[in-house]
């Protein structure tokens, strides 16, 4: 049966596609339907360029232009009201006559933020608002958890053994297998900065780079007293609060942290994180530098095995998006 969730998930399938370029910009998807038929979709391809709506209705047919004022165009993140590199999508679709509107979730950028749906609906157009809403938020909780919470989403990622260490008698070791290292570096390419610690920075010397997937570099961070990564940082203070507001400040809007075990360990103290990301090798070792402690509030998200290694991914308990 196709129901406003059968188009929407179309929306967050073409919403997908915008995961490396549209970013900082957030991912969004668009549908034209008329009588249960999709007449026109696309999505926000690149920052800059045009938005999922103007995609929709540039890909209408000729031949199907007239049935746009007896159709609903669905759109996985609320249309922008505010002329910002492109003019508001919420314009255009007032000016297409368009006579409905599902909507997936509420933009938490402060100039939509609401203002859209409440243009739509002065100008006469019936909105409906929340369909999916939690699996559009989840699409793009990256540019949620910065835009709410005024810092980037965190990612915690170690490889661990089956014992619960991070290398060999204290030396570094390959724990993962190279399809688990190429999926690390896709992680990597869809996310804005990485960090490890000191110890981590002198003893593996790790490139912290995407050669195994294609993309951006992610901005490489080394949190070191020594060489501060940034002009003001002061480390008579606390660092973490100081590095979110750096972070937020350049538009960061996600951090992968990969190591060291303190450092990993410090923003699980200080319940900076979104989700952790946890790789077991099938190798025992007899001493070395213990994992660090999973929080009590982690929930199992996802579950998988590769080359006899499992990683599982962890979000907090409660996690919400609003």
């Amino acid at each position: 049966m196709m129901t406003d969730e059968f188009f929407m998930r179309r929306c967050l399938q073409l919403a997908a596609n915008g995961l490396q370029n549209a970013k900082p910009n957030p991912m969004v998807g668009a549908v034209i339907v008329h009588n249960g038929r999709i007449i026109g979709e696309g999505y926000h391809v690149r920052c800059g360029q045009a938005h999922a709506e103007v995609n929709a209705f540039a890909s209408v047919a000729k031949a199907d232009e007239h049935l746009l004022s007896e159709s609903t165009i669905y759109v996985s993140l609320e249309p922008c009201s505010h002329y910002g590199k492109t003019p508001p999508c919420a314009d255009l679709i007032i000016a297409k006559g368009v006579r409905r509107v599902v909507v997936g979730t509420i933009d938490p950028f402060a100039k939509v933020k609401g203002r859209g749906i409440d243009k739509l609906r002065d100008a006469g157009i019936d909105v409906t608002v929340g369909v999916l809403e939690k699996e559009c938020q989840w699409l793009n909780r990256r540019f949620f958890v910065y835009n709410l919470k005024h810092r980037p989403y965190i990612m915690l990622k170690w490889c661990q053994t089956e014992n619960g260490f991070l290398d060999d008698g204290f030396k570094p070791c390959r724990l993962s297998s190279p399809f688990t290292t190429m999926l690390v570096h896709k992680l990597r390419a869809e996310t804005d900065a990485i960090l490890v610690g000191r110890v981590t920075e002198e003893r593996d010397k790790p490139l912290l780079n995407v050669r195994e997937w294609s993309g951006r570099n992610p901005m490489k961070i080394v949190v070191d007293s020594s060489r501060p990564c940034f002009e003001d940082m002061d480390f008579s203070s606390p660092v973490l609060p100081q590095l979110m507001n750096e972070l937020y400040n350049r538009q960061v809007q996600s951090l992968l942290v990969e190591g060291g075990a303190k450092t990993l360990q410090s923003f699980i103290d200080a319940g900076l994180w979104d989700e952790i990301r946890i790789e077991t090798a099938p190798v025992k070792v007899a001493e070395g530098t213990k994992a660090p402690a999973l929080p009590a509030e982690a929930l199992v998200l996802y579950s998988a095995c590769y080359d006899g290694r499992r990683i599982v991914q962890y979000v907090p308990d409660g996690q919400t998006l609003k």
